[in-house]
């Protein structure tokens, strides 16, 4: 793999007349590189070396933290000095790190070294503030080190909550308006204050690379690049050329500085398109947005995992909202490569941002899926399925069952059973059912009790509302997503 862009490569500024061996050429401290489909990564390196090193080969070799060499990854001739300069290819590097890779002029002893890198798996982060991650900085998520984050300042640090930071980021799109309304970057003793004060960050990305590395001992490199309260618009694929000054157009920038090449994409957005004047639009932007993600990107099967907007503590209406749900719920049927987890029965640690605890929740969620849908070496998640999703209602005397799919063992629930409303042909909802039970029988129904006759052309729903109490899970956690209006068989 080459990498092609400047801002992810060790880049050591000298004269092409050094008298030192260099390596100006590779990759950056701390980054993770994104490994093949075999599991293994190619290098490109280069740098300068004494004018007396001309037409002599240099040489480079792979250690490990202990400063072993790598089996097959000891000395090996890369290409000839050229006047001072050299380059060449270290291929097939494993996943794993961290690692350094040592360069000589071949016959000498003196060794110039890129170190602390790795070979894993790379997620690009995007979406608005559920995404950037509000939950509050307390029993966070603690670090590992072979999990690191591309911080928006474009500096690979160990990922450590909070993941997001944009006041201070390296793009203009993401920094905040100064008391003169001018569009300012933090920096200096600002910035410290900021860092300082700071309660509020932690989001789903670091446990999910978390359960990733414990599950596979890849290591995990995330790129954030979320903005609170952004809609769909905002996250244009046409702006891309605006390049710093847009959402889309930094997340390709970041995509290039990281070696153009990622594993998947997790993405939550869309509680800033549940609103009347944009919400019909929604399901069409946002699958042109994953279509964008996999054309500019260059990889047409790119896995993009998503998770269904969950609750809002508001006054404003709801058909918007439940609205955006539905179209997040319709669009995993209709797109390959794609996996979407429900949110709607996580706790929040304000009026719309799920808490630090159940972040956590919805990791595993993810984690879930990306082990099933990527990870087939990993016997244990084959099994797994995604979690309920409603199949049909029908009438069968007096009760309405709810047939689900794709459900985990069986359908649980804590405490009473709730979340489920029928509503008539006008969309209001009737007050008809009054017990809901999960069927004993087989585990992938819900039987709902109704009191008098459901009209022709009613519907349910589950979830209905900003802000509903809803339960209903199968026995791996794995929720069950807001839906509807389904229409009730009779």
């Amino acid at each position: 793999m080459w990498l092609r862009a400047v801002s992810s490569l060790s880049l050591i500024t000298c004269s092409l007349f050094s008298q030192d061996l260099k390596i100006n050429l590779g990759p950056a401290a701390g980054s993770v590189i994104q490994r093949d489909n075999e599991g293994r990564a190619d290098l490109k390196i280069a740098g300068t070396a004494p004018r007396a090193s001309t037409n002599k080969f240099v040489e480079a070799r792979v250690v490990n933290e202990k400063g072993e060499p790598l089996g097959g990854h000891d000395w090996q001739a890369l290409e000839r000095v050229k006047a001072t300069t050299w380059s060449g290819t270290v291929k097939g590097i494993p996943q794993g790190g961290p690692y350094a890779i040592e360069v000589r002029v071949a016959g000498t002893t003196t060794i110039d070294a890129i170190k602390d890198f790795f070979i894993g798996d790379l997620w690009l982060l995007a979406g608005q503030s559920n995404m950037e991650g509000v939950g509050d900085l307390v029993d966070v998520e603690q670090p590992d080190p072979r999990i690191r984050s591309f911080d928006q300042s474009d500096r690979w640090v160990v990922a450590t909550e909070p993941l997001h930071q944009l006041v201070n980021a390296a793009d203009r799109v993401h920094w905040r308006k100064d008391k003169d309304g001018n569009v300012k970057k933090l920096e200096g003793q600002d910035l410290e204050q900021y860092v300082s004060n700071r309660r509020k960050g932690a989001g789903l990305s670091l446990p999910f690379a978390k359960a990733m590395l414990q599950r596979t001992g890849v290591p995990i490199g995330l790129v954030p690049c979320a903005h609170g309260g952004t809609s769909m618009d905002q996250w244009s694929p046409a702006l891309r050329d605006k390049q710093g000054d847009s959402l889309y157009g930094a997340t390709y920038r970041r995509f290039l500085a990281t070696g153009a090449r990622i594993r998947g994409v997790l993405w939550y957005q869309g509680e800033s398109d549940a609103n009347p004047k944009v919400v019909a639009a929604f399901p069409e932007k946002f699958e042109k947005l994953i279509a964008a993600f996999r054309q500019d990107f260059m990889q047409p099967d790119l896995p993009f995992y998503y998770v269904q907007i969950g609750r809002h503590i508001s006054y404003n209406a709801q058909a918007e909202w439940n609205a955006v749900q539905e179209a997040q719920r319709k669009l995993e049927s209709r797109i390959p490569k794609v996996g979407m987890v429900p949110a709607v029965d996580l706790s929040l640690d304000d009026g719309i941002h799920v808490s630090t605890q159940d972040h956590k929740r919805l990791a595993l969620r993810i984690a879930n899926l990306v082990a099933h849908d990527m990870h087939p070496e990993l016997e244990k998640f084959r099994p797994y399925k995604r979690g309920p999703r409603p199949v049909n209602a029908k009438i069968e005397g007096g009760v309405v069952r709810v047939l689900f799919a794709e459900v985990n063992g069986k359908l649980v629930t804590v405490g009473r059973l709730n979340g489920f409303s029928i509503h008539g042909p006008d969309g209001a909802q009737l007050p008809a059912i009054f017990r809901a039970q999960i069927d004993p029988r087989d585990g992938n129904s819900v039987v709902l009790s109704i009191s008098g006759k459901i009209p022709d052309g009613a519907t349910l729903q589950y979830a209905a509302g900003r802000d509903p109490y809803a339960n209903l899970n199968d026995e791996l956690d794995m929720g069950t997503p807001a839906f509807g209006p389904i229409p009730i068989e009779q």
